[in-house]
C-alpha cells in the first residue's frame, strides 16, 4: 500500500467509514483495485446524505402537506367546472 493510499485509508477512516470499504477506496482510487466498489460505496454514502438533507428539510411531511393541498385544489376546481356545467346546460334548456 502507498503512501497515498494509507493517507486516504486514514482520512476516511476519521470520518466514520468501515476500515475495509476504506482500504478498499484507496486501491480503487490508485487504480490497483476494480473502482466498481469504489462507485457503489460512493453512490451509497451519497444516497444516505441526501435522504439526511431531505429529512432536516422537512422532507416527507412536506411533500404530504403539498400533496395534500394540491388534491383540495383539483377538487376545487372540478367542483367549479362542474357548476359552470350545470348553469351552461341549465340556459341550453331555457333557450
Amino acid at each position: 500500500m502507498s503512501k497515498q493510499d494509507k493517507k486516504l485509508t486514514k482520512s476516511l477512516r476519521e470520518r466514520g467509514v468501515r476500515k475495509r470499504l476504506a482500504g478498499q477506496m484507496a486501491r480503487a482510487t490508485t487504480g490497483a483495485a476494480s473502482p466498481k466498489v469504489a462507485r457503489r460505496a460512493i453512490s451509497d454514502l451519497t444516497s444516505v446524505v441526501e435522504e439526511i438533507h431531505d429529512r432536516l428539510r422537512g422532507g416527507p411531511q412536506k411533500r404530504s402537506a403539498a400533496a395534500k393541498q394540491a388534491a383540495h385544489t383539483r377538487k376545487r376546481k372540478a367542483q367549479q367546472r362542474s357548476e359552470a356545467a350545470k348553469r351552461a346546460a341549465r340556459t341550453r334548456a331555457r333557450s
